[in-house]
């Protein structure tokens, strides 16, 4: 029989666990305010996105390359996973995708700083008239998403694109509207989206459009040494560590997949010392505000998604911007 000593040393030792946790935060914190405090206004702080993440998520480590390269098959934690969770089945087209882009990081020039500051730049209505943009543009990468138009909206958006991550339905379809020097980002939901990025890649004429869910670009103006795959660990990681999601057998299915803001947060989290976002968060109390920032669409077009859990991902950018993880430049989140 159990007695009622045994219990109170169960409970006993509960709370020695729950306050040794307490401290072991509270020293962090304080090794942390002690590590970055002294740091003047404006100066990187090497580490401390990785840092304060380990904070409130203790198995993070920042290493998870940003961009699959030619020893992608060696990445373990995605090599086991269909498409969107990892890249089972397709690595004979990544390979070919791989063998003429020649290149896997950010540039020369980015990949040599000791301490980047990076910012995503959500398409959110609300940020029409922050007038942010020259804040956004002092970031060392500036992150934007799908077809996000920069151009006539420089003064609340910013002008500087580093990278911009997409998916075939999600890509600009007017040539004109890319801009001139940002790596194109493929982040891949489907085997198809990978067919797609190899033509796209050896500008060959679209082939075989059945499968996407709505009409996708039939050509991109990057030179292949401009296109990137993105790596699918933070595709995975956003689901099942972070936000919380059904992992229904590692396969994609109804409500299990994070939107691609949260997917380009997780990645910078891994890649960057610092990180901010703007022009997150949907106020749906306010139904005729714009949607994006860029069209005349209204928040009461969001329907609930069938793939994304929002109210799900709401609370863990929340907790991220609670716990001085991330920025949010619009307080939208």
């Amino acid at each position: 029989h159990v007695t009622i000593d045994h219990y109170a040393a169960v409970i006993v030792s509960l709370c020695l666990l729950m306050s040794l946790a307490f401290f072991f935060l509270m020293y962090r914190s304080q090794e942390l305010e002690y590590k970055y405090g002294n740091l003047s206004e404006g100066v990187c702080k090497p580490g401390y996105a990785a840092a304060k993440m380990a904070t409130i998520y203790p198995k993070f480590t920042k290493l998870a390359p940003m961009f699959l390269d030619r020893n992608f098959k060696r990445l373990s934690k995605v090599n086991n996973y269909l498409p969107p969770f990892g890249f089972k089945t397709q690595e004979r087209i990544i390979d070919s995708i791989l063998t003429i882009t020649k290149n896997y990081g950010l540039g020369e020039e980015l990949d040599s700083l000791s301490c980047k500051r990076c910012i995503v730049v959500g398409n959110g209505g609300i940020l029409s008239n922050k007038s942010l943009g020259s804040r956004i543009d002092e970031y060392d990468v500036v992150v934007r998403l799908n077809e996000a138009l920069v151009k006539g909206y420089g003064k609340d958006v910013g002008t500087k694109t580093t990278i911009r991550i997409t998916y075939p339905e999600g890509a600009i379809q007017n040539p004109e509207n890319y801009e001139q020097d940002s790596l194109f980002v493929l982040s891949a939901f489907k085997p198809l989206d990978f067919k797609w990025l190899r033509q796209m890649v050896y500008k060959e004429k679209m082939r075989g459009t059945d499968g996407f869910w709505k009409s996708v670009a039939q050509s991109v103006p990057r030179e292949p040494t401009e296109m990137r795959i993105l790596n699918p660990y933070f595709i995975q990681e956003a689901a099942f560590q972070f936000i919380g999601l059904p992992f229904n057998n590692g396969l994609m299915g109804k409500g299990n997949i994070p939107t691609l803001g949260t997917v380009a947060i997780t990645m910078a989290l891994h890649n960057c010392d610092e990180v901010a976002v703007a022009g997150f968060g949907y106020d749906m109390n306010k139904p005729y505000a714009p949607l994006h920032y860029y069209e005349s669409v209204k928040m009461s077009a969001i329907k609930e998604s069938w793939t994304h859990n929002i109210s799900k991902e709401k609370e863990f950018l929340r907790k991220l911007v609670k716990a001085n993880v991330i920025k949010d430049l619009t307080n939208g989140i």
